[in-house]
C-alpha cells in the first residue's frame, strides 16, 4: 500500500517537514557520494548501537553516546531506505506540523524519534548492531497523523491488483501498524519494528494529550 497524497490540504509553508528533508538528503549524500563517502564507517561511528549505551563512562564518553542518540535518525542504509521515508514524511509530515505548529513539530519529531530508539534499545539491549533511520520519528508522525486526521482519506497505489483507491487514514494507519506487528512476529529481519511500534504510540500519545489541552484549527480538505 504506497501512498500518493491524502485529502487533507495544508495552508501553511511545511518548512520543517521540508528542513528534515533536506536534512536527511544531505546526510545521505555526505555518506554515499561525498568526498569522503564511507557509508560502511559512518554507519558504525554514528549509528546508534543499544550495547554501547550501557558501557561505562570511561569505555565510551557520555558525549559520544548522545551523540549517536540523535545522529542515527538522521542516517540511512541505502537509497530506498530513505526514500521510503522521506516521502512518507512528505506526505503525512505537512499536516502534522500545521496541528503542532512549526517548533512544536520540530521538539516532537526528535522526541518520536527518542521514543522509538528507547523502546528499541530496550527489548533488545544487548543488540551489537547499529540503528540508522527515520522511520522510528516517522512513525511518531503516522501516529499523531491517526489521531488528528482519522477523517482524511489517503489515497493509495494498491500493487495487486494493479489500481489506485481512497482509504480512510484511520484504516491505513492502523493496517500500517498491524504489519509492524506481524513483522515483528515473524522474526529475522533486519528492520527495528520495535522502533515503528514504539514511536507510532508515542505520536498516538503526544497527539492525543495536545488534543486535550489545544483547539483545534478549521481545516480545508476535498475528497477523491
Amino acid at each position: 500500500m504506497f501512498p500518493l497524497s491524502d485529502s487533507f490540504k495544508t495552508g501553511i509553508f511545511p518548512v520543517v517537514t521540508l528542513g528534515i528533508i533536506l536534512i536527511n538528503v544531505f546526510v545521505f549524500w555526505i555518506m554515499y557520494m561525498g568526498v569522503n563517502a564511507q557509508p560502511n564507517y559512518f554507519i558504525g561511528h554514528y549509528g546508534l548501537i543499544p550495547r554501547e549505551l550501557f558501557m561505562p563512562s570511561e569505555v565510551l564518553p557520555f558525549s559520544e553516546k548522545m551523540q549517536s542518540v540523535i545522529a542515527h535518525m538522521f542516517m540511512h542504509g541505502g537509497f530506498m531506505h530513505i526514500f521510503g521515508n522521506m516521502y512518507f514524511l512528505y506526505i503525512f509530515g505537512d499536516n502534522v506540523e500545521e496541528r503542532m505548529g512549526h517548533f512544536g513539530f520540530a521538539l516532537m519529531y526528535l522526541v518520536f524519534g527518542l521514543a522509538a530508539a528507547g523502546v528499541q534499545v530496550f527489548t533488545d539491549p544487548a543488540s551489537g548492531i547499529p540503528m540508522v533511520g527515520a522511520s522510528g520519528a516517522l512513525a511518531g508522525v503516522m501516529g499523531a497523523y491517526w489521531v488528528f486526521f482519522p477523517r482524511s482519506h489517503i489515497r493509495t497505489l494498491i500493487l495487486f491488483p494493479f489500481s489506485v483507491i481512497n482509504i480512510p487514514a484511520f484504516i491505513y494507519l492502523f493496517l500500517w501498524l498491524g504489519l509492524q506487528f506481524f513483522g515483528l512476529l515473524g522474526g529475522g529481519s533486519s528492520i527495528a519494528f520495535m522502533a515503528h511500534i514504539g514511536g507510532f504510540l508515542a505520536g498516538v500519545l503526544s497527539a492525543l494529550i495536545y488534543k486535550s489541552v489545544g483547539t483545534a484549527p478549521r481545516r480545508r480538505y476535498q475528497r477523491y
